[in-house]
């Protein structure tokens, strides 16, 4: 990487040198011509001399030699980022994967069009996906673009500065955001109460008084600075309390309703799509790694729906706890789950089995880690 960013700074300080000499060469160019053509108008007979003399300074402002350079920094940052990023990413790609399951894929680009706006897109894509009388899309489609649709209107008047709508639909699903522990409500009437005391603090007072009421027990801190805020309504910004005027709060206010929004909907607040390519682009590079070193030693991945390594993600992309049975060294799956014995210590299914089976009562057997005895059919599988 480190060739690769040299290479880019050369190819930057070319075309810098480039972009300052063009300009004025061009318009000098355009000063001979003017020059010439004023000298043909006025002796038209000494158009040779003219057009020599035009040629002599045309080549004066010839900017070729730049323009040579910044096309070798071209071609040289072009070699560099092959040299780079030489591998092969096809060499870890499965063409198997999705063979008999072209159908859900499709229904995943098109819920991804749906999420993220794009309307017409979408029902383009499901008519010539032949996915029209798709019954788990179908009949679906149209119900969520309905709502989809109402989601982005209210964020384009977010955008706009606008909470009416916003605070309207929080209203109406008071009591879902609260069961979720929601404060987006609250961050909307705070922002009007804001917005309101930029041009009149009356107002502002007013509307603090008449919904600030209801959001006390959990945000009477907040309430208590929003509504002192009001001394220093005519120099907020210069004020201690400045950062109530924060345009990053708009932007996060955003996100939170499209994050609530999707969540009554029971849907993650970004597209499956988006996230599996976006996981799968961090993993590629060490997946290709291992791909390579295994083609290498000819040898295969022995786990299927396994990969050979771990892949370090952000705690924002786990979905999911991953339970390792403490016997058998293994992560828990679908088939094999993790199961809790009476005593409450935990392992998977196929220990469990094991366990029952080796032990000489077959109807009872002692946990690996204490004293007590149970069945297997006492267990209970558990969900992380």
């Amino acid at each position: 990487m480190d060739a690769l960013t040299s290479q880019y700074s050369v190819l930057l300080e070319k075309q810098q040198q480039l972009n300052n000499v063009i300009p004025s060469r061009l318009d000098r160019l355009k000063e001979v011509l003017q020059e010439a053509k004023k000298n043909l108008e006025n002796d038209p007979s000494n158009w040779k001399e003219s057009l020599v003399l035009m040629q002599q300074k045309s080549k004066a402002q010839n900017f070729q030699k730049e323009l040579k350079d910044y096309s070798g920094a071209v071609s040289k940052y072009g070699k560099a980022i092959e040299k780079t990023f030489k591998q092969d990413p096809t060499i870890a790609s499965d063409p198997t994967a999705f063979s008999g399951k072209e159908h859900i894929l499709d229904r995943a680009v098109a819920l991804h069009f749906i999420r993220q706006g794009q309307f017409q897109l979408s029902e383009s894509f499901i008519k010539e996906a032949g996915m029209a009388n798709d019954e788990e899309i179908g009949s679906s489609a149209t119900e969520l673009k309905f709502k989809f649709k109402k989601m982005y209107d209210i964020i384009q008047e977010l955008e706009e500065g606008k909470t009416e709508s916003a605070i309207k639909w929080a209203s109406e699903h008071h009591e879902e955001l609260n069961k979720r522990g929601s404060s987006l409500a609250f961050q909307l009437h705070r922002l009007r109460f804001i917005k309101l005391l930029e041009t009149s603090n009356m107002e502002a007072l007013y509307y603090g008084r008449t919904h600030f009421d209801e959001f006390a027990d959990r945000h009477l801190p907040e309430i208590r600075r929003l509504m002192t805020s009001l001394i220093y309504h005519n120099k907020l910004s210069q004020s201690p309390y400045a950062d109530l005027i924060s345009e990053q709060d708009w932007l996060g206010i955003r996100n939170t309703f499209q994050r609530d929004f999707c969540a009554l909907l029971n849907m993650s607040a970004d597209s499956p799509l988006y996230i599996s390519v976006l996981v799968g682009t961090m993993a590629l590079p060490t997946i290709i790694k291992v791909v390579t070193i295994m083609n290498t030693r000819r040898t295969e991945w022995s786990q299927q729906d396994e990969l050979p390594v771990e892949i370090p993600l952000p705690d924002d992309l786990r979905f999911h706890s991953v339970f390792a049975c403490p016997v058998s060294k293994e992560q828990a799956t679908a088939l094999n789950p993790p199961m809790m014995m009476p005593c409450g210590h935990v392992i998977c299914k196929e220990s469990l089995t094991r366990l029952s089976k080796s032990s000489r009562n077959s109807a009872r057997f002692k946990c690996p880690y204490c004293p007590s005895e149970s069945s297997a059919a006492q267990a209970v599988q558990v969900y992380f």
